[in-house]
């Protein structure tokens, strides 16, 4: 097999890319991953904000969440050789008012229809578990078995373990477009040349939708900019994922002891010259302003640094996964709308599974949002191991 060909080629090196190609190249498959910065995982993937929960998910993608967190986060650092910093410390999605209760009533109701352990409580059971959240809270909904991870070492932990299987990367390498042989998609475009192989994972966040568009899919999704923040280490005061039912805010503290929150305040800039996302004088601010309303404790922790990054948010806020019938030999992995972190091992696998067996038409997790997660369960047991 020449340098330029291969069983299967990846577009991007996010997580998701990563993830697929150690998958594969587990399986025995040789696989070539192009990134298009000179950075692997620079885009969401190591920029959010590391949560790996299963509440609040639309049931489409509910599945997914739920069979990563049962079957491969636990066991995830000892698979790959590294520590990945997960934490199983439960979620809580706060609230304020009885408005914010029904939100998460809704939120608890579907979930629970497809079997995740997901309770509404009060206010002072919310303090039992969280002592540090204030008297304000009147309740929450608590998921006890989503948590968190850390997203660079996670992305590197992928990355590395695909090395070592002998995955092949070409780093500041973008795709510039697909091609089809007969009518299959066979062939990646690159500034280094044309490369070859049986199937194409598509898996490079918003930058999907154009190199998708050369061989006539569009994914309808837009690139939303979200920022974050990092605290100096405090003492160990919580494990649980926190959120609102408001999406003021979103964080945990990691095992280190600095605090992680994310959030936006709608006045989130791109520097339209270099495409490059930068942070605002506002929107770290009203981050803040959303936490301390519900962790005063927090009101002296001095943050370290901010940062922006992207989230490739689908028209129905959903993600796209999943081969597509239009083109043989074309699989789609984007559009996770800030949701991919948490499924990444799943998504990994499910891309992988694309060469691995043959799939019923039903399978593909159509654009147009009819036949998207659905199918998982039955699937799962389809492949081979």
């Amino acid at each position: 097999m020449s340098d330029k060909t291969s069983d299967v080629i990846v577009v991007g090196a996010g997580i998701i890319g990563c993830a697929t190609a150690y998958y594969l190249a587990k399986k025995g498959v040789s696989v070539t991953v192009f990134e298009a910065d000179e950075v692997i995982g620079n885009g969401g993937s190591t920029r959010n904000g590391g949560g790996v929960r299963q509440s609040g998910r639309d049931p489409r993608e509910l599945p997914l969440a739920m069979y990563a967190v049962k079957n491969l986060w636990p066991t995830l650092s000892e698979e790959l050789g590294a520590d990945v910093e997960y934490c199983q410390g439960g979620n809580l999605r706060l609230g304020k008012t009885e408005r914010h209760l029904e939100i998460l009533r809704g939120l608890r109701d579907k979930a629970v229809a497809l079997g995740l352990d997901m309770r509404m409580i009060d206010g002072d059971e919310v303090r039992a578990i969280n002592p540090y959240l204030s008297e304000e809270v009147i309740g929450a909904s608590w998921c006890p078995t989503d948590g968190h991870a850390n997203p660079l070492k996670s992305t590197y932990a992928y990355y590395t373990a695909a090395r070592r299987l002998g995955v092949r990367f070409y780093s500041g390498c973008p795709v510039l477009e697909l091609r089809k042989v007969k009518g299959e998609l066979r062939q990646v475009v690159t500034p280094e040349g044309t490369f070859e192989a049986g199937s194409v994972v598509v898996a490079a966040g918003y930058a999907s939708r154009k190199i998708l568009n050369t061989v006539g899919i569009d994914v309808p999704m837009s690139n939303v900019l979200i920022e974050a923040l990092v605290t100096e280490m405090e003492p160990p005061m919580f494990k649980q994922m926190l959120g609102t039912a408001d999406a003021d805010f979103y964080g945990h503290q990691t095992s280190h002891g600095s605090f992680v929150f994310g959030g936006d305040s709608g006045f989130e800039t791109v520097n339209e010259d270099n495409g490059h996302d930068r942070t605002t004088s506002v929107t770290a601010p009203a981050i803040c302003r959303g936490i301390l309303r519900y962790i005063p404790k927090l009101a002296n922790a001095k943050i370290v640094r901010t940062w922006a990054g992207f989230e490739d948010v689908c028209i129905d806020g959903v993600p796209v996964l999943g081969p597509v019938d239009e083109v043989p030999g074309l699989v789609v992995a984007c559009a996770f709308t800030g949701h991919g972190f948490g499924i990444s091992p799943i998504g990994g696998r499910h891309g992988r599974r694309i060469r691995e067996a043959p799939w019923a038409p039903q399978r593909c997790l159509g654009l147009d949002g009819t036949h998207r997660l659905d199918e998982l369960p039955r699937l799962l047991g389809a492949g081979r191991g």
